[in-house]
């Protein structure tokens, strides 16, 4: 007799293992503004807009930083 499991696998654990098989290519979306390429439910990275309007531009932490 050749080895067995001890305990069950839950399904999470063994779709970690398979999780690579099938990977989905992400839906790339035209900006209605740029017509940059973007990914959908987000701002665009060329122009900053959302679902045609504009979006807050925020400060990064390096910026706060060095002033």
């Amino acid at each position: 007799m050749g080895p067995l499991p001890k305990r069950r696998h839950s399904t999470g654990r063994g779709g970690r293992r398979y999780k690579n098989i099938k990977q989905e290519v992400e839906h790339l979306l035209t900006c209605q503004n740029c017509g940059a390429k973007k990914l959908s439910h987000r701002v665009c990275p060329a122009c900053g807009t959302y679902s045609a309007s504009e979006a807050k531009k925020t400060e990064t932490k390096s910026k706060k930083q060095a002033k």
